[in-house]
């Protein structure tokens, strides 16, 4: 019997399409094996086989994520967190050019970020927290231009916040916590657009509010902005009250001065606000106490009029894992 021309065609289309016909790109296998050979046994244990992305009967690599690009596999995602490694960052990850997703958090990592980092022009979320790097912060982590989430925080980084941050138009969720930063925080990031989230405290940062809130036309998406447990001077300026969507304004254990503005009370959906352990004077205005949406006003630690009141109960303020947004 004959076959026909469309049916024939049909095969050699489901054929192209065959998992053992779509080889991985050499250098995402060379890289990944790399990797395999610098990290420790409880992740070399569930990497059986040469090719990351799977082959034949062999499955991918455990957190290796991969797609098809034309006739070839990539590296998409590269998922290897509380698993223990131990070591210097393996600068091989730099080599997997098409990296959208790099999550490394929670190991034992040691050493600076290297700064081939710059290199994975794809990606979309770093997150390295929980470790133990050392040295800067990169300033070619400011060529990742799709980056949306840059997670840096418990680790022993140093120096000052490069400016170079500013540069990542996407960047919605910024983590820098728990380090050792010095410096003024950069003011050009009050231009990122699409900022909801940004968290520098328990750092050693220096200089005052109105060093980056300026006239109040930054940040424009801004919710959540924590500064506390550093050594922040100077007063609450009243431009603060431009940025709209601020919820969360976290200003303890600083070294700030003056009075609360009572325009801070006109940001129409503030829900904690944290100012203990600063030098605070004067008063509470009432329409703090009467904001529909402000949960909790914390102001121990000052040196506000006796008879001034907290408002809610004060609770520690922290994300779990779990409510980290991706």
């Amino acid at each position: 019997m004959a076959i026909s021309p469309t049916f024939a065609s049909i095969c050699c289309f489901l054929l192209l399409l065959a998992p053992a016909h779509c080889k991985t790109v050499k250098r995402d296998v060379k890289a990944l094996n790399e990797i395999k050979a610098s990290l420790g046994w409880r992740v070399v244990y569930a990497w059986v086989g040469d090719d990351p992305c799977g082959d034949g009967d062999l499955p991918p690599w455990s957190g290796v994520t991969c797609s098809q690009q034309g006739d070839y596999r990539v590296v998409t995602e590269l998922e290897v967190y509380a698993v223990s490694i131990v070591g210097p960052f393996p600068t091989a990850v730099t080599n997997l050019l098409d990296l959208t997703k790099l999550d490394l958090h929670n190991n034992k990592l040691t050493g600076p970020i290297p700064p081939q980092i710059g290199r994975l022009k794809h990606l979309r979320i770093l997150n390295l927290r929980w470790n133990k790097l050392q040295d800067v912060i990169p300033p070619e982590i400011g060529e990742l231009k799709k980056l949306t989430h840059l997670y840096l925080s418990f680790n022993n980084l140093k120096g000052e916040i490069p400016v170079e941050l500013a540069n990542l138009p996407e960047l919605r969720y910024l983590y820098l916590h728990e380090n050792r930063l010095t410096g003024r925080i950069p003011p050009e990031l009050g231009n990122l657009k699409n900022l909801r989230h940004l968290d520098v405290g328990n750092n050693h940062l220096t200089g005052t509010l109105r060093d980056y809130i300026r006239n109040g036309d930054g940040f424009s998406s801004l919710r959540n902005l924590y500064l506390n447990n550093n050594e922040l001077s100077g007063g609450l300026p009243e431009q603060l009250a431009n940025l709209t969507n601020l919820e969360i304004l976290y200003l303890s254990y600083n070294k700030m001065i003056g009075a609360v503005p009572p325009k801070l009370a006109q940001i129409p959906r503030l829900t904690y606000l944290y100012l203990d352990h600063n030098s605070f004077i004067g008063r509470i205005a009432d329409g703090f106490y009467k904001h529909p949406f402000l949960k909790e006003l914390y102001i121990e630690g000052n040196q506000f009029r006796p008879g001034t009141k907290s408002k809610g109960t004060h609770k520690v303020l922290e994300l779990t894992d779990t409510e980290f947004l991706f």
